[in-house]
């Protein structure tokens, strides 16, 4: 654990230990809700709540920002929509989306660099958490648009303010729309919690930010396992027979690569509600917490010397924490990884001459610390050409 200074000149204690991470994300005096538990947000009243770049992550109103009982309540509303049912019903539709996908990129000029991340590992997710949601096409594409503008953490004040509140009129307007024409969705369920009885259930801002939560969680997550596994695959050729041969499975590779490269880099905030004393080090009532996902991953205590190596039989592959810990354990773990198992074999049995196009020291990464992938993914599709 160590001090780090965010974006905006704003502290915070990083935590990369494993143990210590899941300590934390146990422990009832560490909380999410910076109205309650963080004395700098001044009750989303202050200089941060006004000018702050990364001001949307901590003011949500939903259930990955709420803490005790708040927590349980929000929790608890939003698993009765997103059920176990939902997401099992939603194999054949992935399946679907996945072979147009696949068919489309056939299409294309194989032995050309093609962008992976923006022809497959993006539209999956965004697609399929569209459809759960009962998101049309048209709000989708400018939805997506905003949604990847809030992890580029490097984004100066006016332009995350922009496009903070062209996201809410956005949101407002769907859910208006939704209103008037329900469907068989994940946000009609939704906005029924909200709006029986009393309403007392679910407020509007909640609901608007709980329908945030889900499009966000649903996709960005996913998109980047989908990637990081190719390409992690695709540089580390021995691991890939493992799982052509059948030596390993394609659920050790996706779990070697939620451990190799954890989907989220770092994910802000959250707060002592009291003093945390750790050995020599003492977190004080009122501190950010950030919890350094990625880094937790790479941890020696858990996966030895080899633990920045990828390997997808080590026995530790599912020993991470990259869909979180404790009561605020993704609830969207098991359609992430449904996705990447029906994506990932489809993609390899479709090309089986699928190369990088550049090496992967040169991709860059997103301009982010929260999200953890590339920029892009080129690669060709049938076999390299000769220099």
């Amino acid at each position: 654990m160590t001090r780090v200074e965010l974006p905006g000149g704003v502290p915070a204690w990083s935590v990369t230990d494993q143990a210590l991470a899941k300590r934390l994300l146990t422990d009832a005096r560490v909380s999410r809700d910076a109205y309650r538990h963080w004395p700098a947000w001044e009750n989303g009243e202050g200089e941060l709540a006004r000018s702050w770049p990364l001001a949307i992550w901590v003011q949500d109103r939903n259930m990955i920002t709420a803490y005790g009982e708040e927590h349980t309540r929000l929790r608890r509303l939003v698993a009765k929509a997103f059920t176990a049912r939902r997401t099992a019903a939603l194999r054949p539709r992935i399946e679907a989306v996945t072979a147009e996908l696949l068919e489309s990129i056939a299409a294309a000029p194989g032995d050309q660099p093609l962008d992976l991340r923006r022809e497959f590992a993006y539209p999956l997710p965004t697609r399929v958490i569209s459809e759960l949601l009962g998101i049309p096409d048209d709000v989708r594409v400018k939805l997506t648009d905003m949604m990847a503008a809030i992890f580029q953490t490097a984004s100066s004040e006016e332009e995350a303010r922009a496009n903070e509140m062209a996201l809410y009129t956005l949101a407002m307007e769907f859910i208006a729309h939704k209103r008037e024409t329900p469907g068989d969705d994940l946000t009609s369920a939704l906005i029924a919690v909200r709006d029986d009885g009393d309403g007392a259930g679910l407020s509007e801002r909640e609901l608007l930010d709980t329908v945030f939560l889900m499009y966000t969680a649903g996709h960005e997550t996913t998109v980047n396992l989908l990637e990081q596994a190719v390409c992690a695959l695709l540089t580390h050729p021995d691991q890939l027979e493992l799982v052509r041969t059948g030596r390993a499975s394609w659920e050790d590779a996706i779990e070697e690569t939620l451990r190799f490269q954890s989907p989220l880099g770092s994910l802000p905030l959250r707060y002592a509600v009291e003093h945390i004393e750790l050995g020599d080090v003492t977190i004080a009532k009122g501190d950010a917490i950030i919890v350094n996902f990625a880094g937790i991953g790479r941890d020696p205590k858990v996966h030895g010397d080899t633990a920045a190596d990828f390997d997808i039989t080590r026995p530790t592959r599912g020993d991470h924490l990259s869909f979180g810990h404790g009561v605020h354990y993704c609830l969207g773990a098991p359609l992430a990884r449904l996705e990447a198992q029906v994506a990932l074999p489809a993609l390899f049995d479709r090309f089986p001459d699928l190369a990088l196009a550049e090496p992967a020291d040169k991709l860059l990464p997103l301009e982010s610390f929260v999200s953890n992938g590339h920029v892009s993914l080129p690669v060709y599709t049938r076999s390299k050409p000769a220099v």
